[in-house]
């Protein structure tokens, strides 16, 4: 999913860029007001401290397990392998906005330090794995667990961060693919682009749903309330945002 340089033309470039820096802008905005109602909400300062601590390693910990498990590739046809994306995982484990950040700073170390994915080409990736891949996670992962949590309660939250995450990936490959009709800088059937960036993202797709549901399931076992999608459900205030130690559902026309 890592587009390289000059795979897009300039002016699909900037726009997705404009569009990458206004969201990550907002979730940096949501960010912090998401830690000040931690502190807020704790009985004295040093509860304070020790919350927006947590929450901020929590992020940092994540921030390093993505980049770590998107170094593994799995195969998933002939000649062609796939790795984690993270956006789900990361929404589910911190929210939509801090899990914005999150991915978006392993891509930013993975264009700079390791040039996978060109410079020029970050704000398109930011927006197509960052932004894209989190929120549809978030989105997908908010509505599954809405219809199971009745029936199976907290159970339902790894069973929904997989959804999410299945449906995360060809949704970002889908809006490549939309990208690339309107801006591509390379000859190829813009139909059999489609079809085949699609196809096998449905699949890389399984991985990555397999891989989030695993990953939450251990979080959710061990710390429940440390993670944002369980505490929405375990947790719940007026206003459907989760509790103080996680992140309320965003942006709010969508809860």
């Amino acid at each position: 999913m890592h587009l390289p340089d000059h795979f897009l033309d300039t002016q699909t470039t900037v726009a997705t860029t404009a569009v990458a820096v206004a969201a990550v802008a907002l979730a940096v905005q949501r960010s912090r007001g998401e830690l000040s109602h931690l502190a807020s909400a704790a009985a004295d300062a040093v509860d304070a401290r020790a919350a927006v601590r947590s929450r901020v390693l929590l992020a940092a910990a994540t921030t390093g397990l993505v980049f770590a498990v998107q170094m593994l590739n799995y195969p998933v046809a002939a000649g062609t392998s796939g790795h984690l994306m993270g956006g789900a995982l990361a929404a589910a484990l911190l929210g939509p906005a801090l899990g914005v950040l999150s991915i978006t700073a392993v891509l930013l170390v993975q264009s700079v330090v390791f040039a996978d994915g060109g410079l020029s080409a970050l704000g398109p990736n930011v927006l197509l794995m960052a932004v894209v891949g989190t929120l549809v996670g978030w989105g997908v992962a908010r509505a599954v667990q809405g219809a199971l949590a009745r029936r199976v309660g907290d159970g339902a939250v790894p069973w929904s961060a997989a959804a999410g995450a299945l449906v995360s990936v060809p949704a970002a490959a889908a809006l490549f693919a939309g990208l690339f009709a309107v801006g591509g800088t390379v000859t190829v059937p813009v139909g059999a682009l489609v079809s085949q960036m699609v196809g096998v993202h449905l699949v890389i797709g399984l991985g990555e749903a397999v891989i989030t549901g695993a990953v939450v399931a251990v979080a959710h076992a061990v710390a429940p309330a440390a993670v944002a999608l369980s505490a929405t459900t375990s947790h719940p205030v007026a206003g459907g945002a989760g509790s103080p130690s996680c992140s309320p559902a965003w942006p709010r026309s969508r809860r």
